[in-house]
């Protein structure tokens, strides 16, 4: 049984009610800190900005320290499709979000690989 603590943290943060995570490597390895910052403060914005923080495709964001693919970055990563991303600088964010998150359609010339989660466990 989850605390009062927990059970708020849960219920403000909308665990259980996205359809997607990214998860973006801010660097040092894969790309300087400032790339990664800029491109965190982008998502941010955009995911806000076309709604997709709450609501029926709501998407689910982090930052990360190390994806361990340590070059071409900011790298990314989105799931449960498992689709990873290279060189994800700010520029390239309302592209990514309007096409992979809105659109349902990953942009295959940044993609490198893909492993997509099964539906096992849910």
């Amino acid at each position: 049984m989850l605390d009062d603590e927990l059970q708020k943290a849960v219920a403000k943060a909308g665990v259980g009610g996205y359809q997607r995570h990214v998860l973006l490597c801010i660097g040092p390895s894969c790309c300087t800190p400032e790339a990664g910052a800029a491109t965190w403060e982008a998502l941010k914005q955009r995911l806000k900005d076309t709604n997709l923080t709450a609501g029926p495709n709501a998407c689910y964001r982090s930052k990360v320290g190390c994806l361990r693919i340590c070059c071409h970055g900011p790298t990314m990563v989105v799931y449960p499709e498992g689709t990873w991303y290279h060189g994800m600088t700010a520029d390239r964010i309302p592209r990514f979000v309007q096409e992979h998150l809105i659109d349902g359609k990953p942009i295959a010339e940044w993609v490198f690989a893909k492993n997509p989660l099964s539906d096992a466990g849910r």
